[in-house]
């Protein structure tokens, strides 16, 4: 089975991006279809996580172990507060949001040591936490940071509107370069069984199998 371990923010903190990439969108999309050649496919937002680290195929045998170690991985992070904030994309094809807050790098380092200690392999993925919105198959947006030299940033809080979103994946990323969303606490890091292509419209499906709790702080 094919497994990572994520965080899923608040159906509120989600509905809140929805809402932000909905008026972008508006009628941008000029009636295309999300899965014409150089759209964008975009990501179900129930489907919409921070990969904290990918095992990749794991033997049946080892799902205990690799439960049992992520609650070992979530009792040594106490909780704490995050955002969704900013955007860019990866390989000029996958559009992401970033993650405000001090807690993520040392969780994400810990559950990928995780993988490397029961399955022998260590991960190559970036830092950066993120959590992934849309995929282009056209691969036509140009890389490079939001809001960097050539770009025109607004002091309007989020998103612009009217952004031609399917014809160009990187306007798309500057527009969301000033989102930002509501605060919430990661209070718990999921274990996710990924089936490729089992999902609605051939899609991932994605099903939590385990669930780890990230302790209080206190006072």
């Amino acid at each position: 089975m094919r497994l990572f371990a994520a965080v899923q923010p608040p159906i509120a903190v989600l509905d809140h991006l929805e809402n932000a990439l909905t008026v972008l969108r508006g009628e941008a999309a000029g009636g295309r279809g999300a899965r014409q050649p150089g759209s964008l496919r975009w990501t179900p937002p129930e489907d919409r996580h921070v990969t904290l680290a990918f095992f990749g195929e794991v033997p049946d045998g080892y799902l205990d172990d690799v439960g049992h170690g992520l609650d070992d991985v979530a009792a040594r992070h106490p909780a704490f507060e995050a955002a969704l904030r900013g955007a860019g994309l990866f390989d000029a094809r996958t559009l992401w949001v970033g993650c405000a807050g001090d807690g993520w790098a040392p969780l994400m380092s810990d559950a990928c040591a995780l993988g490397t200690e029961l399955l022998g392999r260590a991960e190559d993925r970036r830092s950066r936490p993120h959590l992934t919105i849309a995929r282009s198959r056209g691969g036509r947006a140009r890389t490079g940071p939001p809001g960097g030299r050539g770009s025109r940033r607004r002091d309007t809080g989020g998103p612009r509107a009217g952004t031609s979103a399917e014809a160009d994946p990187a306007t798309l990323a500057h527009a969301l370069a000033l989102y930002s969303g509501p605060a919430w606490t990661v209070s718990e890091v999921v274990l996710v069984r990924s089936q490729l292509g089992a999902g609605a419209g051939g899609s991932p499906r994605h099903d939590v199998v385990h669930r780890s709790e990230l302790p209080a702080v206190a006072g």
